[in-house]
């Protein structure tokens, strides 16, 4: 009993930690993709957290520590709205029949360190095993393993047979294998949504369409019916999560949005009455054009399978002409890469590829890997611009992305939540 008392005492008249704060030093600012870069500039952050923006390089008061980035450009600390950290590139579909969950875990905690250090500092994981993406996020957030913050999808939504089920195996090892991520009839799917929801998920991804590398479908085209997508993302947003839809081909692209999608995935072959859709339903663009970059790179070299080769080369010629249609038609433009299908820690070459092949400006595409980012995830308040009250997520450069947007792709520093990355 009188230890109990003494505990209470002690806690009672603990003396509170004093608050760390961080004094950031900028040589140049882009605070806020859509205004203009600013010149010396000092950022203030209590405990991870921004609480003054000013003019000039102010002395650090007393006790501050002092983080001088005085010969570089700040800028907010990046986002892809579309990665698979516990993804291998190029590894053969047979792997997942070899390699264990608890390995997956662990190449996904190598590979958020080395998003982290190419200066992407949130990520949407859009596809990882039944728990391994979760069990990541979790030792992320606790501060087991150093890697961006993390919304997850967990296993995403197929149909039998179809991208993202599993197939080319005996029906034994499929059995031992399946992920019970599969659902047939608007009633299944349902359910299905409200098993990830309770898993943890906070984004529900299905297959609207067919797959570029997955083996059990022979074509791209729309998979789920319209009532089972209508009954995924009804189910979803009733839930209060957001809903991410892979498609490719154009049907199952339009049938997506008309059933109330927030973003498609790549939309290779939107066309542009789809997109005009896109544009009057408030839909969101996640092109992924490094995900082709990482698929060019492997075509011919024996990694795919005839299969997917023939799919790969029936994709290649369309890449960015739906993103520049779209970009024209005012859709709005997400920066996602599917890491994972290319290697990790490439992500910011993404962003010459939208200014390229979507026709993006510098400073547009680097709103759609802060601002817009930021507004699709849900995190407006929090991550994506250098403010007070927002997250101290910001990295540093050599040089002008607005001018060359391929300076983002040799990042010098990196913090996220207050925090410098290792």
């Amino acid at each position: 009993m009188l230890a109990r008392i003494l505990l209470l005492l002690a806690a009672l008249f603990a003396v509170p930690a004093a608050a760390e704060t961080i004094i950031v030093h900028a040589g140049h600012l882009l605070a806020d993709p859509s205004r203009p870069e600013a010149g010396p500039s000092t950022i203030t952050i209590v405990d991870g957290r921004i609480t003054a923006v000013t003019a000039g390089l102010q002395a650090p008061p007393q006790g501050a520590r002092l983080v001088d980035l005085s010969a570089k450009t700040v800028l907010p600390g990046l986002i892809d709205a579309h990665v698979h950290l516990t993804a291998v590139p190029g590894e053969a579909f047979w792997q997942e029949a070899v390699n264990t969950d608890e390995y997956y875990a662990l190449v996904g905690a190598h590979n958020a360190l080395t998003t982290l250090r190419a200066g992407f500092t949130t990520v949407r994981d859009l596809g990882s095993g039944p728990q391994n993406g979760f069990a990541l996020r979790r030792a992320i957030e606790q501060g087991l393993v150093p890697g961006p913050r993390m919304l997850a999808a967990g296993q995403a939504l197929s149909v039998i047979g179809g991208h993202g089920d599993v197939s080319g195996y005996r029906p034994e090892v499929m059995a031992a294998l399946d992920g019970h991520n599969t659902c047939t009839g608007a009633d299944q799917c349902a359910a299905r949504v409200r098993e990830a929801a309770r898993n943890g998920a906070d984004v529900i991804k299905f297959h609207a369409t067919g797959g570029v590398l997955s083996q059990g479908d022979k074509s791209l085209g729309q998979a789920f019916s319209d009532a089972e997508m209508k009954a995924i993302i009804d189910t979803a947003h009733n839930l209060g999560l957001k809903v991410a839809a892979h498609a490719h081909a154009d049907a199952g692209i339009a049938a997506a949005v008309r059933a109330g999608v927030d973003s498609i995935e790549h939309g290779t072959f939107a066309s542009p009455a789809t997109i005009r859709l896109m544009k009057a339903r408030g839909t969101v663009l996640v092109p992924t054009l490094m995900a082709f970059t990482g698929i060019r790179e492997r075509l011919g070299k024996g990694i795919y399978t005839p299969t997917v080769e023939d799919k790969v080369r029936m994709t290649l010629g369309e890449v960015g002409k739906a993103a520049r249609l779209a970009h024209e038609n005012g859709v709005p433009i997400v920066f996602g890469t599917d890491a994972g299908v290319y290697e990790h820690g490439r992500n910011a070459g993404e962003f010459a590829e939208l200014v390229a092949r979507a026709g993006l400006s510098p400073a547009e595409a680097i709103a759609s890997a802060t601002t817009a980012a930021a507004h699709l995830l849900g995190l407006d308040s929090e991550v994506g611009r250098i403010a007070p009250g927002f997250s101290a997520d910001l990295i540093a450069v050599d040089g002008d992305p607005l001018k060359d947007v391929r300076i983002l792709e040799h990042v010098d520093y990196v913090m996220v939540k207050g925090r410098t990355a290792p």
